[in-house]
């Protein structure tokens, strides 16, 4: 574990870097906030000590810099002159912890250890992350993927709803994902709802929860996904086969932040960015009165559409490549290879179920096909 002292006292940082190296840490030392914050941010430092009160730049200062630099190190705050309204402020700001001087040997020791462990938390949740939301590569070079791309680089980083149409199988969940991925509530929950898959008698308590004895199988309380996803995310896939009933709540809910659960009157603030997909045409939809002009409006302040893999088939070389890789990493199935001829026999075919077809038949093929799989095999397993 490496760690940053900052302390405009020689006898201090010294006699805490000689200290901690005897209890086995790498520890560097800066005299001043100045070049503790060059230090910082050229080194990775799993802890930094600060004092507070240095000349020129303050430890509060330099706390807020750190934070705003994206530095995730464990910052602790040491001050021999703060009150307890400083050591709030201060944790407030991003800081770890906060030590009164003098300093307590078996107090640091005990704050280095709970950093450790708060690191490896956050190292775990990386690699969950990396888990749920690997999977929202987008992958293919086409100029429709590229435009997505652009897209989704703008709208991410803004609060505005999307409304994500296109064929089922072409990939709406993963520019969803991508969205969320790349918002600023990308550490904030990320929900998804498979609208279609829901009965209409259980859309609205799915949603917006239910209180308990509201209906018969209402044996307790029950928080809605829209709470669920409070702060964060909330993707309604195949919005158009949500019933009218449930659409006028939703509806409530992007107009005012709040919600009432089934059999309940009291009102729920929620903040959650909605991103809607469906396969459906809504405007059809409107025409024919199954769907809501005022919804729609609220959903689609961007829209983004998704192409189907018959309009981007020189993305299927790519595609194939990766779902080799995926689908030979999670079975531990030996790995085989496409011939060309297989790949432009591939590229040939019309592909109505899209990429989700796709990756189905290149599962078949690495089952059932040669080690490296030929157009014969296209033709008798396709």
């Amino acid at each position: 574990m490496k760690i940053l002292i900052i302390d405009d006292e020689r006898a201090i940082r010294n006699s805490l870097k000689e200290i901690l190296g005897e209890e086995g840490y790498v520890a560097d030392v800066a005299e001043d906030g100045k070049q503790g914050l060059k230090m910082a941010t050229e080194a990775h430092y799993d802890v930094i000590f600060s004092d507070i009160k240095m000349p020129g730049m303050d430890g509060v200062e330099l706390l807020e810099k750190l934070v705003a630099e994206g530095i995730d190190s464990a910052i602790v705050m040491i001050s021999g002159h703060a009150d307890i309204s400083t050591a709030v402020d201060c944790i407030k700001k991003g800081a770890f912890d906060f030590i009164e001087k003098p300093l307590d040997l078996n107090r640091i020791l005990i704050t280095i250890k709970n950093a450790g462990d708060k690191a490896v938390l956050t190292s775990q949740n990386k690699i969950l992350k990396k888990k749920v939301f690997g999977g929202a590569r987008m992958i293919g070079e086409s100029a429709p993927m590229e435009h997505i791309r652009e897209i989704i680089a703008k709208v991410a980083p803004t609060p505005a709803r999307v409304l994500i149409t296109g064929p089922n199988g072409s990939g709406k969940e993963l520019v969803a994902r991508s969205l969320h991925a790349q918002s600023e509530r990308s550490t904030a929950p990320y929900i998804e709802v498979n609208c279609a898959a829901i009965p209409s008698e259980l859309i609205e308590s799915e949603l917006f929860g239910h209180e308990k004895g509201s209906f018969t199988s209402a044996v307790k309380q029950h928080k809605g996904k829209f709470e669920q996803a409070d702060g964060g995310t909330l993707f309604l896939d195949e919005i158009g086969d949500m019933s009218l009933a449930a659409q006028a709540k939703v509806l409530r809910v992007l107009q005012e932040n709040k919600l009432s659960r089934v059999g309940s009157d009291a009102d729920i603030k929620v903040d959650v960015r909605v991103i809607a997909a469906t396969n459906k045409d809504l405007r059809k939809e409107i025409e024919e009165g199954r769907f809501r002009e005022d919804l729609y409006h609220r959903l689609s302040v961007i829209v983004i559409t998704v192409p189907s893999l018959d309009q981007r088939k020189e993305d299927i070389p790519l595609l194939i490549d990766y779902f080799v890789s995926q689908i030979c990493s999670e079975t531990a199935m030996p790995r085989k290879t496409f011939s060309p001829e297989a790949v432009q026999a591939l590229q040939q075919r019309s592909w109505k179920g899209n990429i989700r077809e796709l990756r189905n038949v290149v599962e078949r093929l690495l089952i059932l096909g040669d080690a490296q799989i030929s157009e014969k095999n296209i033709i008798d397993f396709v």
